[in-house]
């Protein structure tokens, strides 16, 4: 992959495996934010409230991705490190995956464990529909109404995305630009007159 490009899942998929009658259903959800995960968690643990365990890994982030493991009462490292490993394999980002187990009544060790959570995770990955992003900066660019030919062509040309627009006493677009070409659209776009441009910070 180039540099500014990460693998992601394109939306929720889901996995299961059984063992000794304990059952392990695992979910996976892009996302997006620590907020995001946050409230994720909390659907899911009214959703499945019955269950004995929700375990789960999350990666987040690009250039120094942040992550996070729970194995929420299992013996420690049987379940969110596994969990995690099966996103390493696959080179997975801005993405939670979530593991509920209902106990069957037999205790399956810390090797079953082990590759029961590995397998479950790994389930509902290889259901997924992995996709590849690219990483973006956003600018908020401020201009003369006469200069909205020059700025539109432009934004045309280079396949820009544009996120929001304001027209009041001066116009306004708030623009997604992949970061491999970031530096050139923004030297073009200085250099039309009563261009004002600022980075912005956008949860995407």
């Amino acid at each position: 992959m180039q540099d500014d490009e990460y693998k992601t899942i394109a939306g929720e998929s889901f996995g299961l495996y059984r063992e000794k009658k304990s059952k392990f259903i695992a979910m996976a959800f892009p996302v997006g934010s620590k907020e995001e995960i946050k409230n994720k968690l909390i659907a899911l643990r009214k959703e499945y409230h019955d269950a004995r365990h929700h375990c789960y890994a999350y990666q987040l982030g690009h250039e120094t991705p942040l992550s996070r493991v729970n194995d929420d009462g299992e013996p420690s490292g049987t379940a969110g490190r596994q969990i995690h490993g099966q996103i390493l394999s696959k080179e997975l980002t801005n993405i939670l995956v979530v593991v509920v187990r209902y106990f069957g009544g037999t205790k399956l060790g810390v090797s079953g464990l082990i590759n029961a959570y590995k397998t479950a995770a790994r389930d509902a990955l290889d259901k997924a529909k992995i996709v590849k992003r690219t990483i973006n900066d956003y600018f908020e660019i401020t201009f003369d109404y006469p200069q909205m030919n020059y700025i539109k062509r432009i934004i045309k040309e280079n396949n820009i995305e544009q996120i929001d627009q304001k027209f009041e006493a001066v116009c306004k677009f708030t623009i997604s630009v992949r970061r491999k070409i970031s530096n050139d659209i923004i030297q073009r776009l200085d250099k039309i007159n009563s261009v004002i441009i600022k980075p912005v910070e956008i949860c995407k």
